[in-house]
């Protein structure tokens, strides 16, 4: 097993059999937050935590158009079990003990955006020699610089004075949000003989 994807073949890029399998992942990760963000956005935005949430919405389908239009696609018959198993866990799971369903809905939405930017570096998984200009290389680059931003706003949500009374649910969630994404991901890498060495 390598700790990268590869190896890059004579022009630099990524196997398009890899960048198939790491693009269709990040894509179902990302639309599942943007669709998530997409329901809890209000008609119209009245508040900073609304319009927050708009540019994390727009961020987000950033990442998914840049991956659908970047990546080198192939047939993987595989990615029909896949992505079954990835839309299913990054299904809402509201926390308890929250006012309402939607501000639970809410903390589990920025546990799962806290997790799948913190959790996921696909810049990381890239091999020295790839061709820097390379639109799935930058793409991957450009996920994890997004990611750094997007975190912040899930940081400042989580740990907020509205949810100082939910500190536990809050601290839960987002473990559980984070083991999940982690498992998912080197599961996919694994898949592709990426891991630790």
């Amino acid at each position: 097993m390598s700790a990268f994807l590869g190896p890059p073949d004579a022009d630099g890029r990524i196997p398009a059999q890899q960048q198939t399998r790491v693009a269709a992942f990040l894509m179902s990760a990302h639309a599942a937050q943007a669709r998530q963000l997409a329901a809890a956005l209000p008609a119209t935005l009245r508040q900073a935590w609304q319009l927050e949430l708009h540019s994390q919405y727009c961020r987000e389908m950033e990442i998914v158009s840049l991956l659908t239009r970047a990546t080198t696609w192939v047939p993987d018959p595989q990615l029909m079990y896949m992505i079954w198993e990835w839309e299913t866990a990054w299904l809402p799971k509201p926390i308890e003990g929250t006012a309402d369903r939607y501000s639970g809905m809410l903390v589990d939405m920025a546990a799962l955006g806290h997790a799948l930017h913190a959790g996921i570096r696909p810049a990381a998984v890239l091999p020295e020699g790839v061709a820097s200009m390379d639109p799935f290389v930058l793409t991957m680059r450009r996920i994890e610089f997004e990611s750094g931003r997007l975190l912040q706003a899930q940081i400042v949500f989580l740990k907020g004075p509205q949810l100082a009374a939910l500190r536990k649910e809050v601290a839960e969630a987002v473990e559980r949000r984070h083991d999940q994404v982690r498992e998912l991901w080197s599961t996919m890498l694994a898949g592709l003989g990426v891991g630790p060495e």
